[in-house]
């Protein structure tokens, strides 16, 4: 199936490893111009020279601080000034640390709802007037299957991408009218070092090695298996895509079957 997506700008935020990666490459290999953006230089740097090996197509790497709303602003700037505008967002980020409630201070609440709250509001407000210009756009949250069913030690997580599946579904309507499309991705258990460093933590609060861990998940998962960042990314790659033209305020878990409510 052809996704439309040759020709078309897409940023994407946190991508120089893991799960932003993985969604930038695939973009790239099916044609799109893309932007990414990570707050260390040398590993965007490197994701940007190991895309344009394996895609062929123009890779522009920026430095950003997702938190930093100038840093958003250049990096939009310097994307419009390379490609023409922009048609794609994934907002992306790493995750906030582990912890259980208790053990949480406020420093690390503010922290954690500047980076994910108001990153995402910032990077979402600064693509709008480009993607208004080319006559609309698509903009895909990566959250959590936290956002349906709390994970446990992981409350920072769960509080805050909550609120952005808020954000989104609200913006899906709002932007509706501009032929801007909004949506959800929620990744479960997928071989990341984010959920590799989450299992090591896990395993150390329990007292067992983090191989006991992380089999411990897998017997949660139905498909018995963590998921590639691959797999995750090419889900992405639809929703952003022309292909899910009709598809606007949804949530899409990507986890082996391991949630398990209803809806």
């Amino acid at each position: 199936m052809d996704l439309g997506l040759k020709g078309k700008v897409a940023m994407i935020a946190g991508a120089s490893k893991g799960l932003g990666f993985a969604v930038a490459s695939i973009l790239a290999k099916e044609g799109c111009f893309v932007s990414i953006a990570s707050r260390n230089t040398q590993a965007i740097q490197s994701a940007k020279a190991l895309i344009q090996k394996e895609s062929r197509t123009e890779v522009l790497a920026c430095t950003a601080d997702l938190t930093s709303a100038g840093a958003i602003e250049r990096w939009r700037d310097d994307t419009v000034r390379e490609f023409g505008g922009i048609d794609l967002l994934l907002v992306n980020s790493g995750g906030p640390p582990a912890g259980t409630f208790a053990s949480l201070t406020d420093a690390q609440w503010q922290d954690a709802v500047e980076l994910l709250l108001f990153g995402s509001l910032r990077l979402v407000r600064s693509v709008l007037a480009p993607m208004r210009a080319r006559g609309g756009g698509s903009i895909l949250f990566s959250t959590s299957t936290s956002v349906k069913e709390p994970i446990d030690n992981l409350v920072l997580s769960n509080v805050v991408r909550s609120t952005l599946s808020a954000l989104s579904k609200t913006l899906a309507k709002e932007l509706a009218e501009d032929r801007i499309r909004v949506n959800n991705l929620m990744p479960g258990r997928i071989d990341t070092d984010r959920v590799k460093e989450l299992d090591a933590v896990n395993a150390r609060s329990r007292g067992v090695t983090p191989e006991d861990q992380k089999q411990a998940m897998l017997g949660q998962i139905p498909l018995g298996r963590y998921g590639e960042p691959e797999e995750y990314a090419r889900a992405a790659v639809f929703l952003l895509s022309p292909a899910a033209s009709y598809i606007t305020g949804a949530t899409l878990q990507v986890d082996g079957g391991s949630l398990k409510s209803v809806l």
